[in-house]
């Protein structure tokens, strides 16, 4: 079987690959000419780790390979995954344009049967303008050629998207017919070989589930932010409270972590998708549009918590900021809370130092020069007057406080992920800031 992988970000880069590690050949279709030319060099555009690697395995064993025409190789495959981009429009909606634009050049040149599956994430009724836009190719071409549209939503996690991928929770798949089940039950054969669970139903369904299972994480992540403002102002401790609800084996663990609010690619932008769709059928999603709004005003917490440890007045003081990925293990800061904090604090008037093992091109492409990039977490901390941890990488779990106090100009540490032990901050002279305790 030989699959086309349209798009090569994270989801079609790794999909593309993890298929061709159970043995399929599979084209990975790109237009960045430039995107192109480097994977097949093995030079990969996105941080994540393992990608690299299976990439290489993979080119070299002639399983998987990279072209910027879909046209050229459209004939020769028996699949089509759209994982093109579906970024957020001005009214929240997802914006579709480019799965409808894969749709469109499949319908122009298409010969012979193709099965063209959405693995973007798209709203509820995308397959529907798919078929409908393959249909009117065809029929501008007086062809009569069969076709299939299925929904396969990615459930992957940055920073462990392979793991993710070839140990998945489980499969969802939209289908509405038997040819096109057979033939998606054919590729994810060795996934059910290893016993992992592959869900078909409707491609309706599908396409919600994708947004629901994202807008329940959220939620989770606002109600556990929600609680630790309580925590706060009553003074109670959040991990005690996490620990008390997380054992309820109806609730778990996951997910329940206080923070600095979520953001990335996935959660923020499908939270504002669903509850656009929601309001074009009539609907209003009270809790998720709570949800979003917890969560914008979370990530502005760090920075409350530095003004008030500087009596509202930030003017001339120098803040490192630890992490700008908008979580471990990835370079992604798309809606970081880091973005929001160095915002803030350049606005008040600071100086703004960072570190990040991996983020630093992508925030100077993104911010350039209005802040410095430091080469270790100690040289971001040197001369400042606060530290605020905005990214929990493993290598920020254990500093040595001793040399950063005899760096730093201050002695305020602003914890926004409440990874570190209070006393012992305390035992070395910083005043420590967390959230919910």
């Amino acid at each position: 079987m030989r699959i086309a992988m349209v798009g090569t970000g994270y989801v079609g880069l790794v999909t593309g690959a993890c298929f061709a590690e159970m043995g399929l050949n599979v084209i990975c279709v790109d237009t960045d000419r430039e995107k192109i030319g480097k994977l097949r060099e093995g030079v990969m555009p996105i941080y994540e780790p393992g990608i690299e690697e299976l990439v290489k395995k993979n080119i070299f064993e002639k399983r998987l390979s990279f072209t910027t025409s879909l046209k050229e190789i459209l004939n020769d495959v028996n699949i089509v995954f759209a994982a093109v981009g579906t970024p957020p429009d001005e009214d929240g909606s997802a914006d579709i344009r480019y799965v409808l634009d894969v749709a469109s050049e499949v319908g122009r040149n298409m010969q012979n049967y193709k099965l063209f599956v959405t693995k973007s994430t798209v709203p509820v009724g995308t397959a529907r303008k798919v078929k409908e836009v393959i249909s009117e190719e065809l029929t501008k071409r007086k062809m009569d050629t069969k076709f299939d549209v299925a929904s396969n939503p990615e459930f992957l996690k940055e920073g462990a998207a392979v793991k993710d991928f070839m140990n998945p929770d489980r499969v969802v798949i939209g289908v509405d017919n038997d040819r096109a089940r057979q033939l998606l039950e054919r590729l994810y054969r060795p996934f059910v070989l290893n016993g992992f669970p592959i869900m078909f139903m409707d491609i309706e369904s599908a396409e919600v589930t994708k947004y629901a299972a994202n807008a329940m994480l959220a939620t989770r992540i606002s109600f556990m932010n929600e609680i630790a403002s309580l925590c706060e102002v009553t003074g109670a401790n959040v991990d005690n409270v996490r620990r008390g609800i997380g054992s309820d084996k109806r609730i778990g663990n996951s997910f329940l972590y206080a923070g600095a609010g979520y953001g990335g690619s996935c959660f923020p932008k499908d939270v504002k998708a669903l509850i656009k769709t929601a309001g074009d059928h009539g609907l209003e999603m009270k809790i998720i549009s709570a949800v979003e709004d917890v969560n914008s005003n979370q990530k502005r917490v760090v920075f409350n918590k530095l003004q008030n440890a500087f009596n509202q007045d930030l003017r001339g003081k120098t803040i490192a900021i630890w992490g700008l990925s908008y979580k471990p293990d990835t370079d992604d800061i798309r809606e970081a809370t880091s973005l929001v904090v160095i915002d803030e604090l350049l606005r008040a008037g600071a100086t703004v130092k960072v570190f990040d093992p991996v983020a630093m091109d992508e925030c100077h492409r993104k911010l350039g020069d209005t802040i410095t990039y430091s080469p270790s977490g100690c040289e971001a901390a040197r001369g400042a007057d606060a530290l605020a941890l905005i990214t929990e990488w493993k290598q920020f779990r254990l500093p040595n406080w001793k040399e950063l106090k005899s760096v730093m100009r201050g002695n305020v540490v602003v914890d926004g992920r409440n990874i570190y032990d209070p006393a012992e901050l305390d035992s070395e002279g910083f005043i420590y800031y967390s959230i919910g305790k």
